[in-house]
């Protein structure tokens, strides 16, 4: 029988499994160091939860819309995109480049150096930042090697990036109420004139700034659909997901038969 069977018939589940001494998963997996579990008086170890249980991650859920960039560069991606128009033409001027960020960036996609492969670079701060400064977007075809290979201005610029963490915006990254993902990039040119610092502190997919990227969100869907099925099956889906009451009361099965080559 599934657990979702057994726990739809009410079972109250097994308590020992958690708490039984010696053998419980408390005892055996929990060590006393680990900063997130807490003490009872008695010395039983036990979860400590940070908040309650609910629909926290479904209503945050992050969508990738606007780059294929991992997501602690999406911000600085677009900032970059808004500045291009103002560096397109001095890019040779360019005397350094100031990504601001918060310190999970830093952690861990800020690398300096070779980047071996295309893997290397969508996990690489400033390779996503260089990119769409120099041509005004960022897609997944910028990080293969042939790429890469004939743009060597790409790397010049990685070598003028400076990056500096903003306490706010690292603070910020961990407030569950907020759990923005900033950058703010400047460009600074040898002649003493720069850019404005451009900042984007939430990007596109983020919770709040849901209803803006709705429409990019289709258009994705459409075009993914697009790559698998014909243009009569893929209508089809996008119609059933533009009508809300039509796909609630979808079958889960011929949902996913739909989705079947």
């Amino acid at each position: 029988m599934r657990l979702a069977d057994i726990a739809m018939r009410g079972e109250m589940g097994i308590p020992g499994v958690l708490t039984a001494p010696q053998w419980g998963f408390y005892d055996v997996l929990f060590s006393k160091t680990n900063k997130d579990q807490k003490l009872k008086p008695e010395g039983q170890r036990e979860f400590s939860i940070s908040q309650e249980f609910g629909s926290y991650v479904m209503e945050n859920i992050l969508f990738k819309v606007s780059f294929p960039a991992e997501f602690h560069a999406q911000t600085a991606a677009e900032a970059a995109v808004t500045l291009h128009p103002q560096v397109r033409d001095r890019l040779d001027s360019i005397d350094r480049i100031v990504i601001t960020t918060h310190e999970s960036a830093i952690r861990i996609i800020s690398k300096v150096g070779k980047l071996a492969n295309a893997a290397d670079r969508d996990h690489c701060l400033q390779y996503m930042t260089a990119v769409p400064l120099i041509f005004g977007n960022l897609t997944a075809d910028h990080y293969e090697d042939s790429f890469h290979e004939a743009n060597p201005l790409i790397d010049v610029l990685r070598d003028r990036m400076e990056v500096v963490e903003e306490e706010r915006y690292t603070r910020e990254y961990l407030e569950a109420d907020k759990r923005s993902i900033a950058n703010a990039v400047q460009v600074f040119f040898s002649d003493g004139t720069s850019t404005e610092k451009v900042e984007v502190e939430y990007p596109l997919g983020h919770r709040r700034r849901r209803d803006e990227a709705i429409s990019e969100l289709r258009s994705k869907f459409h075009r993914n659909l697009g790559t698998c099925f014909p243009q009569a099956r893929s209508l089809a889906l996008l119609e059933l997901f533009e009508d809300q009451g039509k796909l609630e009361q979808t079958n889960v099965a011929n949902f996913v038969t739909e989705f079947a080559r």
